[in-house]
């Protein structure tokens, strides 16, 4: 017995799956030109008026700006808390833009290992 495809299965189908391709590597090329174009970005955030943080789009740290006024000997853990703040505020920041980029690429297409 001879198996049947479904209506409008079966025909170009080597063809489909070029075109498939095609479309696949295009995608990723686009996706790997905004990769280049993000890292090369910087985002900065500021906290408590007293640090800011400036981070690339490859999510390093690039400059960290400390007040005067913000260092008291008797309070570090407030200069720390204000330091992470600025920091993971940068960074989520490049993060979310990253995200958008992506989605608009692959129109929210999520597929394992293609950024």
């Amino acid at each position: 017995m001879k198996a049947r495809l479904p209506k409008g299965y079966g025909n170009g189908g080597a063809s489909n799956l070029q075109q498939l391709a095609r479309q696949a590597q295009k995608m990723q090329e686009e996706m790997d030109i905004a990769t280049q174009q993000l890292e090369e970005k910087e985002y900065t955030a500021t906290a408590g008026g007293a640090v800011t943080a400036v981070v690339t789009g490859k999510f390093e740290i690039k400059t960290l700006d400390i007040k005067k006024e913000a260092v008291d000997p008797e309070d570090i853990d407030m200069l720390s808390d204000m330091i992470t703040a600025a920091v993971n505020e940068a960074i989520r920041k490049a993060r979310e833009e990253k995200t958008e980029t992506m989605d608009k690429i692959s129109g929210g297409l999520n597929v394992p290992g293609l950024f």
